[in-house]
């Protein structure tokens, strides 16, 4: 069993930085893939950044050159790396492990962009 917890979160003003990261309680080694997703008010879950265990990224489009997906397995961590934010990136950030058998989910963190 993999607990996930997100930290970072915050208020920003757009063009502003935040970083974000996600700890896990058991080895997060073994997950094949580690990811954020966002979920806005109103709106689906979405993609943000995926990273799997070969090292291969995958980003939303809407992220593209902006935000960095990260990890750490030594400490058990994923981040986030938020440049150039914009309003529109304003939602709950969401750190998600898979396994070949298994998805673990955080509980979230609140980001928040200021035009």
């Amino acid at each position: 069993q993999v607990q996930l917890v997100e930290s970072g979160g915050g208020v920003v003003q757009a063009g502003g930085s935040l970083r974000l990261s996600c700890a896990a309680s058991g080895s997060i080694f073994m997950m094949n893939v580690m990811g954020w997703y966002r979920q806005a008010p109103g709106k689906q879950r979405d993609l943000v950044a995926t990273l799997n265990s070969g090292g291969r990224t995958n980003y939303a489009d809407s992220v593209k050159g902006r935000f960095t997906i990260s990890r750490d397995n030594a400490k058990n961590t994923v981040h986030l790396q938020m440049n150039t934010l914009k309003p529109e990136d304003t939602a709950v950030y969401y750190c998600h492990a898979a396994s070949l058998t298994n998805n673990y989910w955080g509980q979230g963190t609140q980001v928040t962009v200021s035009s």
